[in-house]
């Protein structure tokens, strides 16, 4: 999500920092056919768009689809192809923005040919298209990264540290593609309530690796990614920018409802 997506500057690896390191993905927990209304939220909790979220496996593919609709005739559409066996690799990614059926905003990773597009026709009517560096297996975006972390989890409850590659696109000085490399981590056990629920789950972070010079132009935030707890292990909360890392922060939860309170950290004694 579905979110989704992940936007960077420049990719670059930390210094002196360890993770583990990865040629492929193994697939785990293999996913399958899925069908849900999520409900898109501001950082403080308020929903402003109904979402709705759809997951099936075609010619040994898994697609998803993610819409969200908010009232004032805005809509946002994430789409997402991946490749499960042998290792789990992704193929395709779109972030879409319309209102009134007319295009704001789009972009596009095509992990195959290796190209990476946007195009923005809110204010500076920008069409930008660039060549990314693919590692298959290694590389995602936007609700790929959900999809990757459910392979991951039981390594990084063990307290791994595993770093992927992750595709985006910078704001300054124009849109185009970057692929920076991201440490992802597990943040602890919470709780947390929607759509008048209680609901516990492992929270793990996506934090890019960007160079002490880019962060002097733009804060790029970490993404926090939440998957049900106890297992099996599905999405069932996301928080990081729109797009761009300049987007407003949002949240996404798997339950819809008016209000989402934040994620409250529980004992880490207390998970299974």
């Amino acid at each position: 999500m579905f979110v989704k997506k992940l936007t960077v500057l420049f990719s670059i690896f930390a210094a002196g920092f360890f993770a583990a390191s990865l040629f492929a993905l193994e697939v785990t927990e293999p996913a399958g056919a899925a069908h849900g209304y999520p409900g898109l939220c501001s950082i403080n909790g308020k929903k402003v768009a109904d979402g709705e979220f759809r997951q099936w496996v075609k010619n040994k593919r898994l697609h998803v689809i993610i819409t969200y609709k908010f009232p004032d005739g805005e809509v946002y559409e994430e789409q997402t192809q991946l490749r499960q066996q042998p290792e789990l690799i992704q193929e395709k990614w779109s972030w879409k923005e319309s209102k009134d059926g007319k295009s704001q905003r789009e972009f596009s990773a095509d992990f195959v040919s290796g190209i990476a597009t946007a195009h923005v026709r809110e204010e500076k009517n920008q069409d930008v298209s660039g060549k990314i560096n693919v590692e298959p297996g290694r590389t995602f975006a936007g609700f790929g990264f959900t999809i990757a972390l459910s392979n991951l989890r039981k390594r990084l409850l063990n307290g791994e540290q595993v770093q992927l590659k992750a595709v985006g696109f910078s704001p300054f000085p124009t849109l185009s593609p970057q692929v920076v490399t991201v440490t992802i981590s597990h943040g602890g056990l919470d709780r947390m309530r929607m759509s008048g629920r209680s609901l516990k789950g492992d929270r793990f972070i996506v934090h890019p690796e960007i160079f002490f010079l880019a962060k002097l132009f733009v804060d790029v935030p970490d993404t926090n990614i939440w998957l049900t707890n106890p297992a099996p292990a599905g999405f069932l909360r996301w928080e990081g920018p729109t797009v761009l890392p300049t987007d407003p922060l949002i949240r996404v939860d798997l339950l819809s409802g008016m209000k989402s309170d934040s994620a409250r950290s529980l004992e880490k004694s207390s998970r299974r």
